[in-house]
């Protein structure tokens, strides 16, 4: 997190470099911009000094000064590799990245040995715990739920050590070999059966329309019949109430036959007697 130095021979003014620690026997010290530097006297915290130019001697003063430069920006750890076991019992490894700021410089470098290192602790348990718990279906359908999990568990205890968590983002999930052949192997099968029920589907939807039309062409014929059955029994009705319709149209044939170019042979009924 930091180094510690040791100054012997110096000027009465020297930068600082982020988180380092200096034994002080010079009259001025600077502090970087987005940093803090936390004072110590004869060992003791006495304040935080701001970015700028700070005046730490007097003239005859024995005080031993010391001061520990804190980076406030925004920083990221990845934690590496953790091997996994779901709640099926299949062996994973997954690699997290985490954002995170100090917010408190004090509280961070005096609640714990090293804020960096309890960070990633917390997240690598977090993540030990979350995953325990989950399938390997689970896990491969919303990676995100991850990463949300391992926030919320380790947001709450690093604000606790003045360090703000921002995200935690999985950065890799492995597994192991076989059972990625076995994976590959089943989303193929799954392609395949998919390809095999969409053109199943194309074929359904053909017939079905070829029935349709079908149905519409029988539905039209019948009502075709039903409507000359119809007229020709209107027809027999009429004829039945009035013979000279008959008539009427056997003389109709015969025009119809003489305009064909057919000979109609016109007979009389004659008797004999003895």
């Amino acid at each position: 997190m930091y180094r510690k130095a040791h100054l012997h021979l110096v000027p009465d003014c020297r930068r600082v470099t982020p988180n380092s620690i200096f034994e002080i026997v010079m009259k001025h010290i600077i502090v970087p911009h987005a940093h803090v530097g936390l004072l110590y006297e004869n060992g003791a915290f006495t304040r935080t000094l701001e970015p700028g130019r700070h005046a730490l001697t007097r003239l005859f003063d024995s005080t031993l000064r010391s001061v520990v430069i804190v980076d406030l920006r925004e920083r990221s750890t990845t934690i590496k590799g953790q091997e996994i076991l779901t709640v099926d019992k299949v062996a994973i490894r997954v690699s997290l990245l985490v954002y995170f700021r100090v917010v408190d410089a004090a509280l961070a470098v005096h609640s714990v040995g090293s804020y960096e290192e309890r960070i990633y602790e917390d997240v690598q348990l977090a993540a030990r715990r979350f995953l325990a718990t989950r399938t390997l279906d689970a896990i491969l359908n919303d990676r995100n739920e991850i990463s949300n999990a391992v926030l919320a568990d380790v947001k709450n205890s690093a604000n606790e050590f003045g360090v703000e968590v921002l995200r935690a983002d999985v950065k890799d999930l492995v597994f192991p070999g076989n059972l990625r052949e076995i994976m590959n192997a089943v989303l193929e099968t799954e392609r395949r059966a998919e390809a095999k029920l969409i053109a199943a589907r194309k074929d359904l939807e053909a017939q079905k329309l070829a029935l349709t039309q079908a149905l519409e062409s029988a539905h039209a014929e019948a009502e075709r019949e039903r409507v000359r059955l119809a007229t020709e029994l209107e027809e027999a009705r009429a004829m039945a109430e009035s013979p000279s319709l008959v008539k009427l149209r056997e003389l109709r044939a015969l025009v119809e036959i003489g305009r064909a170019g057919g000979k109609v042979v016109v007979g009389t009924k004659m008797t004999i007697d003895d």
